[in-house]
């Protein structure tokens, strides 16, 4: 084959909306959710080996901490799922270079996959519509179909059917990071016992939010900014709390936490305000670390 290796570049992920629903028969729950791609990236390189050893793969980077490097690695389990799909023998070493925090609610190991999609696609030129490439990608998680897409989208069911969300202007974030991972299941688990005693209606789109997105209002989306989690991520993590306070005390626009956290995503009017808050959080003592961003921005792509 002519092209023997390929780079795929693809985002994180902050839910702006996430609203839960009650807890289905099949421990699942519907949602709502309206996601925005921002620019942290993973760079995962696909290359071909000689050798007829399957897949292999390594992890480079700065947010490598528990990173699986064997068949539990999502984008491992999306390669496995492309090989039955189209009864190929795949024999490919994967090097992602990881920027995204892992278990912080950005969904780094969805953005994974995804980019393993769209490097078999491109090295095996198997010609993949966008919609045989979302097909793939719902089978591995719920987020992964929106990281193909990337920009900002409404996300139903279990937030892999998506809609392309009427959105304008760029919006600009600062994250503080957490140096230790919150389980998925875990906070939904959380989240059904804290409103277990609750009537939980099944969840809409926040037309208030839709409107301040199509308006490009940055103060109007900051102040419906929305997540049904967080509860259940502060219950876990408490000092989640201090750290959303803090960030609102410094002049963030709206705060909340991404995805089920314990990653915390603050609003900003602008670059200068980023950079302000990135500062300010840091020398508050109760952030780790940061990270600064802006959304939205494209899904996955082959890097040229």
């Amino acid at each position: 084959m002519p092209v023997k290796s390929v780079t795929v570049r693809v985002p994180a992920k902050v839910n702006l909306q996430l609203s839960v629903g009650p807890r289905e028969a099949d421990g699942f729950h519907n949602v709502v959710t309206v996601y925005q791609a921002i620019s942290i990236f993973d760079d995962i390189t696909v290359t071909f080996t000689e050798a007829k050893t399957g897949v292999s793969i390594s992890v480079t980077g700065d947010q490598t901490h528990g990173v699986p490097t064997d068949e539990n690695n999502l984008a491992t389990k999306a390669i496995a799922l492309l090989s039955k799909e189209y009864d190929l023998d795949i024999d490919v070493h994967v090097e992602i270079k990881k920027s995204i925090p892992v278990a912080g609610g950005m969904a780094g190991g969805s953005a994974d996959a995804a980019a393993a999609i769209v490097a078999i696609d491109y090295l095996y030129s198997l010609g993949m519509s966008r919609e045989e490439m979302s097909e793939i990608a719902a089978q591995l998680g719920s987020d992964v179909p929106f990281m193909l897409s990337g920009g900002t989208a409404i996300g139903t069911g279990h937030g892999e059917m998506l809609t392309a969300a009427l959105s304008r202007g760029t919006y600009h974030w600062v994250f503080a990071l957490s140096s230790v991972g919150l389980s998925t299941p875990a906070v939904y688990s959380e989240c059904d016992r804290l409103r277990s005693e609750s009537q939980i209606a099944e969840p809409q789109t926040n037309e208030l939010l839709m409107q301040a997105l199509l308006a490009a209002d940055p103060k109007a989306v900051g102040a419906h900014l929305v997540n049904d989690l967080q509860a259940a991520a502060c219950s876990l993590r408490p000092a989640l709390r201090l750290v959303l306070d803090v960030g609102q005390e410094y002049g963030a626009l709206g705060a909340l936490v991404s995805g089920s956290g314990p990653t915390v995503a603050f609003l900003v009017a602008d670059e200068e305000a980023g950079l302000d808050l990135a500062v300010a959080l840091t020398s508050s003592g109760v952030v780790g670390s940061v990270a600064r961003a802006y959304g939205p921005v494209a899904g996955a792509k082959v890097l040229a």
